[in-house]
Formats: C-alpha cells, sequence, structure tokens
C-alpha cells in the first residue's frame, strides 16, 4: 500500500497518475490528509496526558508521607480524570489509524512514468516481437481436439471428478507438462535463483501481504474452517517469506523461483476464449520473485524480462511483449510486461506471463524492509514474474508443432520428455 509519506509529499500527483489506472483518489487521499491530522493531535494529546499523569502519580506519594491526606486524594482524582481523557484520546487515535489503514487498503499503486495511458486491453503498447510464426495448413487442429487425439488430456474426466477447468494430464501429457516444469526450473537456478518449494495454502496475513486481499477476495479458494486460501501463485507464499524482515543488505538482491499449482475461481469467464486450456481454475506455474533495492529494481525488471523471452526463444514460439496501459494493469503493479504466445490454429494470442515491478507497494504491506548503510531501515522494492505459467505454452506447443506424423517436441524439452515427439 502507499506510504502516508508518500500521500503527503505529493497528494496531487497521486490522483493524478491513479486517474490512469482509472481510480478516482481525490476524496480518500483527501480523507487520509485529515485524519492523519486528527491521528496526531490525539498522538500528542494521548502523550501530554500520558506525561501529566506520570508527574502527579509521582507526587501522591509524597503527599501522603507529608500527610497531606486530603491533596494526595485530589491528586488521584486528578489522575483518574486524566486517565479517562487518555483513554478518550487513545480511542480517538485507534480510530484514525485504524480507518486510515482502511484506506490505504483499497487505494491502488501509483502506475510509473512509463505506464501509457489507455483504459483496456486495447490500449497495450506492442514493445517487441520475436520467435518464427508457423505455417500451418486450414485443416489444422487446436489444442484441445490434439489433445483428444493422442490422449494426452481429459477435460471430462476433470469435470466429473471436480468440474469445469480441472484437466486431467495423461501419458505423454503429462510427461511434457513435467517437462515443462523442470525446464523452467533449471533454468530460473542457473540464472541465480534459488529454488522454493512454497505451501500451496496461506493465511489471510498473506493474502493481504501481496495485495490479493482485499481486491481479489472472490477470485481465491477459501478453506473456511481453516480460514486459508489456496494460492492464485507461487508470488503469494514465496514474497511473504519476507513479511516483517529487516533484510541485510549485503543480502541483497534476494532471487527465488518457485513451481506449484495455482487455483483461481475465475469467476465470471465465460465463451470460446476460456476453452480446453485457455482458461483454468487449476494450472501449473513457475513463478520467478525478486526483493531489490529501490535503485536497482528497473534493471531487475529488465533481466527478469529478458529471461522469459529466453524461455520463450528456446521453445520456438512466437511471442510478443506488452506494456500494459494504465487501465489494464493489476491493483498493486506499479508497471507490467505481458508475454503472450501465438496459437496458431486458434489464431490468436495468449498470455503466458506477466512480469511486474511493485515498487515499495507490497514491501509496505508487509514491512518488508533492509538495513541501509547509515543503519537505518527502508522499504524494499518487490518483483514477480511468471517464467512460465504452463496451460497455454501447453496450447501453443501442441497446435505450432503438429505435422502429418505428429507433434514435434521442442529441441530443450527432450532430455526431460525422453521422446522427440508425440505420435
Amino acid at each position: 500500500m502507499l506510504t502516508l509519506q508518500q500521500i503527503k509529499e505529493n497528494p496531487g500527483r497521486i490522483i493524478e497518475r491513479l486517474a490512469i489506472k482509472g481510480f478516482d483518489a481525490k476524496q480518500p487521499i483527501e480523507r487520509v490528509i485529515a485524519l492523519d491530522s486528527d491521528r496526531r493531535a490525539a498522538q500528542l494529546e494521548n502523550d501530554t496526558l500520558a506525561g501529566e499523569q506520570k508527574k502527579l502519580a509521582a507526587s501522591i506519594g509524597a503527599l501522603m508521607k507529608q500527610g497531606k491526606r486530603e491533596e494526595a486524594e485530589a491528586a488521584k482524582a486528578e489522575v483518574a480524570a486524566l486517565k479517562e481523557a487518555q483513554r478518550v484520546a487513545s480511542t480517538r487515535l485507534d480510530a484514525a489509524e485504524g480507518e486510515i489503514r482502511d484506506i490505504l487498503l483499497s487505494i491502488p499503486n501509483i502506475p510509473c512514468d512509463a505506464v501509457p495511458a489507455g483504459k483496456s486491453a486495447d490500449d497495450n503498447v506492442v514493445e517487441k516481437t520475436g520467435g518464427p510464426m508457423p505455417d500451418l495448413p486450414a485443416d489444422a487442429l487446436p489444442h484441445w481436439d490434439l489433445a483428444k487425439k493422442y490422449n494426452l488430456i481429459d477435460f471430462d474426466l476433470g469435470v466429473k471428478i471436480t468440474g469445469a477447468g480441472f484437466p486431467v494430464y495423461i501419458g505423454k501429457g503429462a510427461r511434457l507438462q513435467r517437462a515443462l516444469i523442470q525446464f523452467f526450473l533449471d533454468s530460473a537456478v542457473a540464472a541465480g535463483y534459488t529454488e522454493i518449494q512454497p505451501p500451496y495454502v496461506v493465511n489471510e496475513a498473506s493474502g493481504y501481504g501481496t495485495g490479493q486481499l482485499p481486491d481479489k477476495e472472490g477470485q481465491m479458494y477459501f478453506v473456511g474452517e481453516d480460514k486459508l486460501y489456496l494460492i492464485p501463485t507461487a508470488e503469494v507464499p514465496v514474497t511473504n517469506l519476507y513479511r516483517d524482515v529487516i533484510i541485510p543488505a549485503d543480502r541483497l538482491p534476494i532471487r527465488n523461483c518457485a513451481y506449484s499449482a495455482c487455483f483461481r475461481r475465475e469467476a465470471g469467464s465465460y465463451g470460446k476464449d476460456v476453452r480446453g486450456l485457455n482458461r483454468l481454475h487449476q494450472f501449473d506455474k513457475v513463478e520467478i520473485v525478486r526483493i531489490e533495492k529501490p535503485e536497482n529494481s528497473y534493471a531487475a525488471l529488465e533481466e527478469m524480462k529478458d529471461h522469459v523471452q529466453g524461455l520463450l526463444e528456446a521453445l520456438g514460439l512466437p511471442w510478443h511483449i506488452l506494456r500494459l496501459c494504465g487501465g489494464d494493469m493489476s491493483f498493486t503493479s506499479a508497471i507490467t510486461f505481458d508475454f503472450e504466445v501465438f496459437s496458431a490454429a486458434q489464431k490468436r494470442w495468449l498470455e503466458v506471463s506477466s512480469v511486474s515491478n511493485f515498487e515499495t507497494y507490497q514491501a509496505n504491506r508487509l514491512k518488508c524492509r533492509y538495513r541501509t548503510d547509515d543503519k537505518k531501515t527502508a522499504l524494499c522494492h518487490t518483483l514477480n514474474g511468471s517464467a512460465l505459467a504452463l496451460p497455454r505454452i501447453m496450447a501453443a506447443l501442441l497446435e505450432n508443432n503438429q505435422t502429418p506424423e505428429g507433434i514435434v517436441v521442442p529441441e530443450c524439452l527432450r532430455r526431460y520428455t525422453g521422446f522427440d515427439i508425440i505420435s
């Protein structure tokens, strides 16, 4: 969340930049500033009353020793009155702080200056394009038909055991899925990321820490009896490793990667765009997470983009990078780049990765800080990216690599699959 200091230093700029995300921040920002003034007044009153109580309490014993019982009783009564006044001031202080926190949790992150204006995905900017565009025959099959033809994925069986959006991978389909996971993890480790195996459920504090709560509560699966949430991405547990932590400066940057299953309700998603692997409730993903000093985070962002690009190039898929406009960005992001691959049989681009810099927004929620050279503490910058999400990668690989002989497996995966072609 935004800090009070950010808001007080330049409220006009925050209101102006949040308008790019389609968020009218004028009223909440003005309310926070007014509440902060009230909070500071209540704090001053609370501290003053505490000081007066302490002074009076110290005098009571002396008065009693001097036999000035009447004056001592009067002092006791005054202390009692001061305590009541302090209780009122403390209640006012707590109320102001609570309302400030609630408002701050409702305000999105400020998009950085490099974020273009725009209202929807139609306004995103194509930054870069690469990879060979396949030339398939007119009768090329979409991945859901290929999965059935070669017995790779059973969508109906997933519906039977759980429901729509929970596919069952079979035989070479399961092997290819596992090969992708291992290739992505090995590539991340080779790039300097430390692998983490995180829990797949998190508590409420973790959801608030990375910004899924309260913004995306309706999109998360909730285990009511235990008050736990199934993770929508490994970003949540991995980034929360550093909640309430002061990191020594010489430990930065921190680079972590993690494979996990991911769970998303995807409420309200219907139609042709959700067919097959295009949109699932459970899917696999390898995530990369970085904790950086503020001055290094944008160089780290470029490194992460290069890493994702390298994976797509190794897979031989056609790709492009989108710089998201303000209206298409997430609640927590300061800037986001989406990677999409071209699905040749569907003749459409499919998102396979988002790489984001959150600057201090998540770190302030997490209280993730580092120790500066002058022994003070400062908020870290947090970043994360998909490297990569599997379902649409699998869809594009099946469709783009289909031949009359079968589906050709990319060279980089063959040492994991143990086969060159699916036939």
